[in-house]
């Protein structure tokens, strides 16, 4: 049974810093891209960084770069998002996702909220 489960988010004044993390279960972590996305309030959701299998590529939205950082230990099947400077304009519901793109896997971690806000 596959699992992503997230953890970390909470309530930060602006400025703070928090750090998300996704542990993966049921699955060969390595295979999979791993990014966040994020869903405000009666906006779409949205990616916000992505990370290749290795480590070695990524990708990030232009409201998140120099902010945030995207990274993964395939040693514990973990990515993780540090956010620094963070702005009111970042409080969403925070998911991490896992693709295959080779046998078209795709799974979704639960969900966690951040909120900026003093």
């Amino acid at each position: 049974q596959v699992q992503l489960v997230q953890s970390g988010g909470g309530l930060v004044q602006p400025g703070g810093s928090l750090r998300l993390s996704c542990a993966a279960s049921g699955v060969t972590f390595s295979r999979y891209t791993m990014s966040w996305y994020r869903q405000a309030p009666g906006k779409e959701r949205e990616l916000v960084a992505r990370i290749s299998t290795g480590g070695t590529a990524r990708n990030y939205a232009a409201s998140a770069k120099g902010r945030f950082t995207i990274s993964r230990d395939n040693a514990k099947n973990t990515v993780y998002l540090q956010m620094n400077s963070l702005k009111p304009e970042d409080t969403a519901m925070y998911y991490c996702n896992a693709v295959d793109y080779i046998n078209h896997d795709d799974y979704w971690g639960q969900g966690t909220q951040v909120t900026v806000s003093s």
